[in-house]
């Protein structure tokens, strides 16, 4: 069956979202569709304000073992793009909204303990119920405006039913600090049951943005709670130590600083961010190298290699040992490779040029 053929379901619980025009969906001889506004024609290479956005419904939250919350929700099957390598460079692809897809699903990851989202880590949602429905897919890393970064895709649903859902957190990836080392190396289940109904779904509110749309700039994240506990939507976090300053490129904003706490071993540590010029959210995925220049004009270390990392007081970030930094030197960022994380409409056509910044 094709990934886009298994399901997913949820409970009709907290929304959030905009209110607006609910006449976005048609369900015609028990096929559904989404329907969305035409892109902005001349779309900027930059992050811009979308054409619409969607109510959700948050369906259910639960734990695992190791400390990390796991929140299902939904809203209606819409347009997104993934990243592809072709013919020497990246390009976006859009996945437009199949004839039988029935919702978007989405599923929001963080740690509950330090609030860090988990943007390094495979997920699969496996489904069971509607007309004999059993099927274990692998979704999407994904950022948007409204939610940051999540996982999800566009999924038929084969009914109206209570469906129960596994999902599974793979091993993060990311190297981990302080009350990360030795968690989140072996994958995780947890199972929620979410209710799914067709009506429910076509209540959903809709909003379109004709003033804005296509101009530069973003949505403010949602506010999201359930069962008492706010949501994350994945903001970088301040790196204390001795910062080397900032910069702005492509529409990513990046931080750097050199560490020297005791849980990043004995060699200073450079750890950078980089976030979305507005509202700062985490970018996950890329590939990035740091240069440290001294005030001689030596290079203390020349194209290392940032490595993706979590820690509870930076969150996720990039970085490195230098042995023999002091914070006293000038630093740069190459982009070595452009996030490949999926996008939803407004940040699909950002990211791809890679200058090297010097931060200040």
């Amino acid at each position: 069956m094709d990934r886009r053929q298994f399901l997913a379901g949820t409970t009709v619980g907290l929304t959030v979202g905009a209110a607006g025009c609910v006449d976005s969906f048609t369900s015609l001889d028990g096929v559904s569709y989404g329907r969305e506004p035409e892109l902005v024609a001349d779309r900027p290479a930059a992050i811009y304000y979308p054409t619409h956005t969607e109510e959700m419904t948050m369906g259910g939250m639960a734990m695992t073992d190791d400390g990390l919350a796991v929140s299902l929700s939904y809203t209606f099957p819409h347009r997104f793009w993934r990243v592809f390598n072709r013919d020497g460079g990246y390009e976006a692809e859009q996945f437009g909204v199949d004839s039988d897809d029935a919702v978007h699903i989405m599923a929001n990851i963080w740690d509950t303990e330090t609030g860090v989202v988990l943007p390094v880590s495979s997920v699969d949602i496996a489904a069971r119920g509607g007309n004999n429905v059993d099927e274990r897919e692998t979704v999407y890393a994904m950022l948007s405006q409204r939610m940051g970064f999540h996982y999800g895709d566009n999924y038929h649903l084969d009914g109206d039913d209570t469906y129960t859902v596994d999902i599974t957190v793979g091993a993060t990836t990311a190297r981990r600090f302080g009350n990360f080392e030795g968690r989140l190396g072996e994958p995780q289940t947890v199972t929620i049951e979410l209710d799914y109904s067709e009506a429910a779904r076509n209540e959903l509110a809709y909003e379109t943005y004709e003033d804005r749309q296509g101009e530069p700039g973003a949505l403010d994240p949602m506010k999201m709670e359930m069962d008492g506990m706010s949501m994350p939507t994945g903001r970088v976090r301040e790196l204390g130590g001795t910062a080397l300053g900032t910069g702005l490129a492509d529409d990513i904003r990046y931080a750097a600083a050199v560490l020297s706490a005791d849980r990043f071993g004995d060699a200073p540590y450079l750890a950078v961010t980089g976030a979305t010029r507005y509202n700062e959210l985490v970018i996950p995925s890329m590939g990035l190298a740091g240069t440290l220049t001294g005030s001689d004009g030596e290079a203390v270390v020349e194209g290392a290699s940032l490595e993706p990392a979590l820690d509870p007081e930076l969150g996720f970030h990039y970085g490195t040992a230098v042995p023999g930094a002091t914070g006293e030197e000038t630093a740069t960022v190459d982009v070595t490779t452009p996030p490949q994380v999926a996008r939803h409409e407004g940040y699909e056509t950002a990211f791809f040029e890679t200058p090297t910044v010097e931060l200040s």
